[in-house]
């Protein structure tokens, strides 16, 4: 009987590198993320997290090492083509229009990837297929009542969680997000919470962040990066529990 084959992983890091001029960001890490899985990264603050995020979706180039999505080397692909291949993120600070309103923002952000974006004399709303995949969307992310407020309007957590859905509109297979509970009180940080459980089980999210309870709740695996290397990879439970990790990162002092 033939042996059923392993599904391709989503994403594979191969002594990824990035210097800037004598600063060494990132050196030689390697990563394996597989299809569907929650992989958080942590670390301290200069561990070069989001270096690395900048380097899987086409900000940064490598200096060295190679990056492999669904079995495509990605490295020297532009960020707009790795955007087309399905690979989407958020960043650390919110990157929306303040006059649109959440309906509006959602169009804006289905259109991206079509070839309806160069057509300048004609509504967006007025593409019904748009129109109904960005009310879908509202719906399914739980903000349909919110859609005519404007952005400037809503609190901060609802602002990250827009930022999410804007992200979601291009159906990504991977969805990179960068502290999305930065600046959010505990309520909005369970409510994210919630909102990043309910995505599609068939996206494969890695997320950076600095809020361990959410960090441990969420993560099947999670990765610990320390001045640009990483330092310990495993089960969520596992690195809860690794000493090395309690010392550098969360600053336990080293067990008795």
């Amino acid at each position: 009987m033939e042996k059923k084959r392993e599904p391709l992983p989503c994403l594979v890091l191969e002594n990824v590198s990035k210097n800037f001029g004598g600063l060494t960001a990132v050196q030689s890490v390697n990563l394996v993320v597989r299809p569907g899985e929650r992989y958080v990264l942590i670390g301290p603050n200069g561990a070069g997290k989001t270096t690395l995020f900048n380097l899987i979706s086409g900000e940064f180039q490598l200096n060295d090492g190679k990056i492999v999505y669904f079995g495509k080397d990605i490295s020297r692909l532009p960020t707009y083509r790795r955007g087309a291949m399905g690979l989407a993120r958020t960043f650390q600070i919110t990157n929306l229009f303040p006059n649109l309103t959440v309906l509006e923002s959602v169009l804006l952000a289905c259109q991206a990837l079509e070839r309806t974006k160069f057509v300048m004399f004609r509504r967006i709303s007025s593409y019904g297929r748009l129109a109904q995949k960005a009310m879908d969307l509202l719906k399914e992310g739980g903000v349909w009542e919110k859609r005519d407020e404007l952005i400037k309007h809503l609190s901060y957590g609802d602002q990250r969680q827009i930022e999410v859905l804007l992200a979601l509109a291009g159906k990504p297979r991977l969805l990179l997000l960068d502290e999305p509970a930065a600046g959010l009180s505990q309520a909005e940080t369970q409510a994210l919470l919630l909102f990043l459980r309910k995505l599609d089980v068939s996206i494969t999210v890695v997320m950076i962040e600095h809020d361990m309870d959410l960090a441990f709740s969420f993560a099947q695996r999670i990765a610990v990066l320390h001045q640009g290397r990483l330092l310990a990879e495993g089960p969520s439970e596992e690195i809860k529990r690794n000493a090395v990790v309690q010392q550098v990162y969360l600053g336990a002092g080293p067990s008795s």
